[in-house]
């Protein structure tokens, strides 16, 4: 599998931290550095600006991807920050990384 494919599969998608400080907090990958990092931001504390870098055996991948964003990065835009915030909150909102949307790996 090369960086293509899990640009192609991962990017956009939902994750939560699950070590270091943020650990238990919602992000969205909007960048893949290679197959063993990708950049993460979360529109409030991570903002665009300013992104994560890290290791994605760190990270729980939800099935749910935010729309809005994954516009704007297939458009090779950086999504605005509200943007981000804004997905993160109604994915959060609907319960959608405990329930529906699950987690892909634990």
């Amino acid at each position: 599998m090369g960086v293509k494919d899990i640009d192609s599969d991962v990017l956009g998608k939902v994750v939560i931290s699950k070590s270091g400080r943020d650990m238990g907090k919602a992000f969205v990958i909007v960048d893949v550095l290679n197959e063993r990092y990708v950049i993460i931001c979360d529109g409030d504390i991570r903002k665009i600006e300013n992104p994560k870098k890290k290791n994605i055996r760190h990270l729980n991948l939800t099935s749910m991807q935010a729309q809005d964003v994954l516009e704007y990065l297939r458009k090779s835009e950086k999504p605005p920050n509200y943007v981000i915030k804004k997905n993160i909150k109604q994915l959060i909102d609907k319960d959608i990384t405990n329930g529906e949307g699950g987690l892909e790996n634990g």
